[in-house]
């Protein structure tokens, strides 16, 4: 059994050219798949078994990643149910040389436990006994979308 914070990865990425679209910042697709690997990371941590994408809930790109920058990810498990854990992700510009951070993209991913065959096993109960752990799940589940 783990907890919230037991959950919790922060990732960067430097925004080369390469990842990059016409307008000199992150493609979104390389956003979106750098938020997936980081949110499996999250999800494989309390599940304790390989995790794959069941859903994606409104991924919102709210400002441009510009090259340059650093993208950093920000992941940690909130939910559990009998084989999902759903994990809370944020994306972020910051500035490599001043460190100042402004979000970009605001997610909640499902991802489901699976054994060697792809087949759904089981996960722990999820704690949130500490009061970080707390404040980090009343965050996710304030933010997460409805409907």
């Amino acid at each position: 059994m783990s907890s919230v914070s037991d959950t919790y990865i922060e990732n960067r990425q430097r925004v080369q050219p390469t990842h990059t679209n016409n307008h000199a910042s992150a493609h979104g697709g390389n956003v979106v798949k750098w938020m997936d690997e980081v949110g499996a990371m999250s999800a494989m941590r309390h599940a304790g078994e390989t995790c794959v994408t069941a859903r994606i809930d409104e991924l919102n790109f709210k400002r441009p990643v510009p090259q340059g920058d650093t993208c950093v990810i920000e992941s940690y498990a909130y939910a559990a149910g009998r084989t999902s854990v759903r994990v809370r992700l944020r994306a972020f510009r910051e500035s490599p040389r001043t460190g100042d951070r402004e979000g970009t993209t605001d997610s909640h991913f499902v991802f489901v436990a699976v054994d060697g065959d792809g087949e759904p096993v089981p996960v722990p109960e999820l704690t949130a006994e500490s009061d970080r752990c707390r404040e980090l799940r009343a965050a996710a589940l304030e933010a997460e979308p409805t409907g």
